[in-house]
């Protein structure tokens, strides 16, 4: 069955060009939604004062994909922190938000929203939760100009990161050679290999949380790839044991200043850890990756990561 959705996630060249190769989905087309004015043109839109929001509707295949995954890929390319704009741009035109046509669409966002918020909260608590969950008022394809822009114009403006579009690719990618195989080693090893070649980092690898040598537990080295590695990481401890304690995905621009750094290799500038959780919530394993140069992970690749973690 073909349904619809609609995501304002800024300017909506980027939106369009991420949703239009996300397996399952028809169509997306930029438009302006929930404004006062019939029929809007850009320039109207433009002085903020319609009250349109850049939204992209997307129609997909729910045989294919579902509104949760949609749902979860749109998160992940926006910053739910900033109100009104996205990166540069700057206005109510460019707020975030999903607009619903369909009363029984509502529980689903609503679940993936507290589930956002949730994440959100465990980065920090004191950040506000900024995308709208409205009803769909309406719509306004945008001018021919704008569909498909970014086909049109490949070296043109657009706010997301080019590394979302390989992550979208990388996402889709991992989903389809894990399905079906019950082995996690099996899985893990596809994924660490896939991330590590996509994109090009230092060390990339999961370590698995097993029986201790003497008593508890504590993370033992899974499959990875990149130079040697430490074998066995303590609960609490370093990077990826604190993120096994906290439950949660953490980013360390500078290696040198997170407290109790385990290094296993000196070439280590910067590093992510994000979490494999079971059906239960505890945490089964983390994703750890390395990268030689500082700050090189941000929002994005977490967001992502956490997406590919949760295939497994």
């Amino acid at each position: 069955m073909i349904k619809e959705i609609y995501f304002a996630g800024g300017c909506f060249w980027g939106v369009e060009h991420f949703f239009k190769s996300v397996h399952g989905v028809v169509s997306a087309c930029p438009g302006y939604a929930n404004g006062q004015l019939d029929n809007p043109s850009y320039e109207q839109v433009y002085t903020d004062k319609t009250g349109h929001a850049e939204t992209v509707r997307v129609q997909y295949d729910d045989a294919r994909i579902g509104l949760q995954e949609l749902t979860s890929l749109f998160f992940a390319t926006i910053d739910p922190v900033q109100k009104d704009g996205q990166g540069h741009d700057i206005g109510t035109r460019y707020r975030t938000g999903v607009f619903y046509k369909e009363q029984e669409d509502l529980p689903v966002l609503q679940a993936e929203f507290a589930h956002q918020r949730t994440l959100l909260a465990a980065e920090d608590p004191a950040a506000e939760f900024c995308p709208e969950l409205v009803p769909l008022k309406n719509f306004y394809p945008a001018e021919e100009y704008h569909q498909k822009y970014l086909d049109k114009n490949p070296g043109g403006y657009c706010h997301l990161d080019f590394k979302v579009f390989v992550y979208r690719d990388l996402y889709q990618d991992a989903k389809a050679l894990i399905e079906g195989e019950p082995d996690p080693v099996a899985r893990m090893s596809e994924v660490a290999a896939l991330v590590h070649e996509r994109m090009k980092f230092f060390w990339t690898g999961f370590y698995r949380v097993l029986p201790a040598v003497s008593t508890g537990t504590e993370l033992v080295l899974g499959p990875f790839q990149g130079p040697a590695a430490c074998l066995r990481i303590p609960y609490g401890r370093g990077v990826c044991g604190t993120a096994w304690k906290q439950a949660r995905t953490i980013v360390v621009p500078d290696v040198e200043k997170f407290p109790g750094h385990i290094a296993c290799s000196s070439l280590s500038r910067s590093e992510i850890v994000v979490p494999v959780f079971a059906q239960d919530g505890t945490v089964t394993a983390v994703l750890d990756i390395d990268s030689k140069e500082l700050g090189t992970f941000d929002r994005t690749d977490a967001a992502f990561l956490q997406l590919v973690v949760a295939l497994l």
